[in-house]
């Protein structure tokens, strides 16, 4: 015969409430001698960080990185030119004078207009035009007005070859063309005088 079974635990009883679960506590342990002496972090203390660190990245900014492309150096220009533009003068002053200046140095050009604005020098034309002082000239004038305006073109040219290096003691004037600018009418159909010019310069050795 078997044995009859007996439970070891007690029956549920009906209607019984089961009994709840208290939940687990962590159980704080104790601080280490490093946690003690570390001091506790406060709202100023994070704010001066954050200062710190903004500070920090405005000198990395400002400060100029290893990597960055070397800058190119500038090639300078065997040449430099000038220009007038809508010259209120003859296109046939212009060219003569442009003839007159060419070869000279910038300075040389310059000082020989101021001359001519003062009567001291003439610029020499071509045709029957009344003999000047000047010797070796067969004729020639004194064009006061347009010379003046060159003169502000030369200076243009004299600036162009100082910002390129250039040496005004051996730069001259190589090339000088005069063209026709847009020339605005009249009355009766004459038109005024409008004239462009352009001059070049080189430095010789």
């Amino acid at each position: 015969m078997e044995k009859d079974y007996v439970p070891t635990h007690k029956p549920v009883e009906k209607g019984a409430k089961m009994k709840k679960q208290a939940p687990l506590v962590e159980q704080k342990q104790p601080a280490t001698q490093k946690e003690k002496e570390q001091p506790s972090t406060s709202p100023v203390s994070e704010k001066e960080s954050q200062k710190t660190s903004a500070q920090e990245t405005e000198q990395k900014k400002n400060t100029p990185s290893e990597t960055t492309k070397p800058t190119a150096q500038k090639v300078k220009k065997e040449t430099v030119s000038a220009r007038g533009l809508s010259l209120s003068a003859s296109k046939k002053v212009c060219m003569y004078i442009a003839r007159y200046v060419r070869g000279k140095t910038i300075d040389q050009a310059i000082a020989d207009l101021e001359d001519v604005r003062k009567y001291k020098k003439v610029v020499p034309y071509k045709g029957e035009i009344p003999h000047r002082t000047n010797p070796g000239i067969m004729s020639g004038r004194y064009p006061h007005k347009v010379a003046g305006m060159i003169i502000q073109v030369l200076k243009g040219l004299r600036g162009n070859a100082l910002v390129n290096g250039m040496d005004l003691h051996k730069t001259q004037i190589t090339g000088g063309s005069a063209s026709w600018a847009s020339r605005p009418g009249k009355r009766g159909g004459a038109r005024f005088k409008r004239t462009h010019i352009t001059f070049t310069a080189q430095e010789k050795a």
